[in-house]
């Protein structure tokens, strides 16, 4: 066993003192035990301890458009025509340039406090539309990508059928997304088949307008228990085209049509009705929320403050990676509720014991990412994966602030690099904010040039 040793660790919920943490061969925690005095044998770590976050929701080749779109040539600029312009990205990225995009973005998630990323996979096929002889090779760069980094990664091959509600076909630049159920099912299996470490997988459906409702009952027959993601009313557009087409709301539509349950997680869910949310708590579904994303985006805000008194598990995402550090996530998580209702702290419950909106924010997110990602087990707890994150002691906006208040300053007092060291499954993949392994950054900007240099 290796064992590591804390002066402090979050622990259930709280900071504790003088921890022990003992990772087994296969790369869970053995035993977290507090108040122990430090053994000789285990390895003293720099600063204080924090579980990693899962990002439930990345599109890893966005990575690739962070930062380019932030110009409006014509009269107006939404997510629409934001759409149109990644579709350029998305048609030129080839499979090299993929797995060097994703590296790159996969060891900037490490250094943000993730060590685990759900991919929402719909880039499957070649530039002009055809499928590769292997069905998964750009899920063989990602993954490629991910084991480079050395952070886990949940594939989750996405249904993708048609273009928008009255639609029958994908429009032409949508060409490299199409899928059926059949072969979403099989992508899923022979990547859990491939055995890779750190590797799992479920399955997605790109949205409602994409997907047919027949489709969408064939991707869940016999499925088992793994994770279900959709995209799901994160446009009014989106809703519009809906309640035409249905005559239902699109999470209205999935309450009544679709056996949601705890393996499903509704990404952005953005405009919904209290009765929405409602059904969502009743069925055990989870939310994905994406706030950097959806703020660059301009989608509008969710009702964070129903969620949560629902009591519907809440994981963060980073989508699209105009951001890449979950810290920013959560901050904007509330900031948005206090740009809208002009209070502070909103999210915050000091009536059900949980003043600290830091604290309620990142235990929702631990325990939902981990359910999104696929695993029974998140966090710092016996048989959870061994992972963690290393405070930096020398981060300004951590420097003297009381340990009991280090949550609070990580996420609201705009901590810059507050991750010294990461570990993965009982092994370093950051240390002192460096990757373990081969520097990513020549070959992602080798990438970028080659993509951008071509148009």
């Amino acid at each position: 066993m290796k064992s590591f040793w804390a002066p402090h660790a979050w622990v259930g919920g709280r900071w504790a003192e003088s921890v022990l943490l003992r990772a087994g061969e296969d790369g869970c925690w053995a035993e977290i035990a507090t108040g122990v005095a430090a053994p000789e044998h285990a390895e003293r770590l720099a600063g204080a301890v924090l579980p990693g976050l899962v990002d439930a929701h990345s599109h890893a080749f966005q990575r690739a458009f962070a930062g380019l779109t932030e110009r409006r040539e014509a009269q107006s600029d939404d997510f629409w025509s934001w759409r149109d312009r990644m579709y350029g990205v998305a048609l030129r990225i080839t499979s090299e340039q993929l797995r060097a995009v994703a590296a790159m973005l996969y060891s900037e998630l490490l250094r943000g406090g993730y060590t685990q990323v759900c991919e929402f996979h719909y880039l499957q096929h070649a530039p002009d539309g055809r499928p590769y002889d292997d069905p998964l090779c750009l899920s063989w760069a990602l993954a490629d990508a991910a084991a480079d980094a050395g952070i886990g990664l949940t594939m989750l091959p996405v249904l993708y059928q048609r273009a928008g509600f009255a639609q029958s076909a994908l429009r032409q630049d949508q060409r490299r997304f199409a899928t059926d159920a059949d072969l979403v099912r099989a992508m899923q299996r022979d990547l859990v088949a491939s055995g890779r470490s750190l590797l799992n997988s479920g399955v997605a459906i790109h949205s409602l307008r994409a997907a047919e409702p027949a489709a969408i009952g064939r991707l869940l027959d016999g499925l088992g228990d793994m994770p279900v993601h959709v995209h799901v009313a994160e446009q009014t557009a989106e809703v519009e085209d809906c309640l035409k087409a249905t005559g239902m709301r699109p999470i209205e539509w999935l309450a009544r049509h679709t056996p949601l349950d705890a393996r499903w997680q509704l990404v952005h869910a953005t405009h919904a009705l209290p009765g929405e949310i409602d059904a969502v708590a009743r069925s055990g579904a989870g939310i994905v929320i994406c706030p950097s994303t959806e703020a660059n985006l301009g989608d509008g805000f969710t009702d964070v403050p129903g969620w949560l008194a629902a009591g519907v598990p809440l994981a963060v995402g980073s989508d699209s990676h105009v951001i890449r550090a979950w810290p920013e996530e959560l901050r904007w998580l509330e900031y948005g509720q206090r740009l809208l209702q002009r209070r502070r702290n909103v999210c915050a419950a000091p009536e059900e014991g949980e003043p600290a909106t830091a604290a309620r924010l990142f235990e929702r997110a631990l325990k939902a990412g981990g359910s999104a990602a696929g695993f029974a087990q998140w966090g710092l707890v016996k048989g959870a994966r061994a992972d963690l994150l290393v405070l930096d002691a020398a981060e300004p906006g951590l420097m003297g602030i009381p340990v009991e208040r280090q949550l609070d300053a990580l996420i609201f007092s705009g901590a810059a690099m507050p991750f010294r060291d990461v570990l993965v499954a009982g092994r370093w993949a950051l240390r002192a904010q460096q990757p373990a392994g081969s520097d990513p950054s020549a070959a992602f900007v080798a990438a970028m040039h080659s993509l951008w240099d071509a148009g």
